[in-house]
């Protein structure tokens, strides 16, 4: 369903393989460079491939940790309500912002306690996630993709970025060749008993 006025966006990428890149800042680089040659960017897309989800471990996470993050946690919410609050009164404004911290670190104390205590122990450790790519392609409409990738080329000959090699379908690499073993022509002896 499209919005009156607003282009439907196809999920789907389309176009050709205009450069393939190892990370996002340099696929990111290559887009900001057809921009700055005046290359209408917007026909093309950046394509993150083999996506994997990446969970980094940061630490273990003890009672401690938990009542310390949901005090924090807590407190910082609690001058957040404290200030709206505060800005609205006519008394004592400080008070408000107190108040409003020592409420929130409480509740963020007992609900940090809660939770974790809800693990049971299942899952004694912090982390970090991101989803990461192993490749970006750029991709670019057809009917541009031949003036991108005469940009590109420059860009890559600069010595900024450069792109991988696209990988040839049925192209094999090349191994030595090795020379086949010759055996002697001696016949084999067996050792008599």
């Amino acid at each position: 369903m499209t919005t009156q006025g607003m282009p439907s966006m196809d999920p789907r990428p389309s176009g050709l393989t205009i450069g393939t890149y190892d990370t996002y800042r340099e696929a990111q680089r290559a887009v900001d460079y057809l921009s700055d040659e005046k290359f209408p960017v917007e026909h093309t897309t950046i394509v993150g491939n083999n996506l994997r989800q990446v969970e980094k471990i940061t630490g273990r996470l003890t009672w401690g940790r938990a009542l310390a993050a949901g005090l924090a946690s807590g407190a910082w919410f609690g001058l957040f309500v404290g200030t709206l609050l505060g800005l609205f009164t006519n008394g004592n404004w400080l008070a408000a912002v107190g108040t409003g911290v020592v409420l929130g670190a409480f509740f963020g104390l007992v609900f940090g306690g809660l939770s974790y205590a809800q693990s049971a122990g299942r899952r004694d450790f912090t982390s970090r996630t991101a989803v990461v790519a192993t490749t970006y392609d750029v991709l670019c409409d057809f009917k541009f993709a031949e003036e991108a990738r005469n940009h590109l080329a420059k860009l890559a000959l600069k010595g900024e970025v450069s792109p991988r090699l696209p990988e040839q379908p049925g192209q094999q690499t090349q191994q030595p060749v090795q020379q086949p073993v010759q055996q002697s022509q001696a016949p084999v002896q067996r050792p008599q008993d």
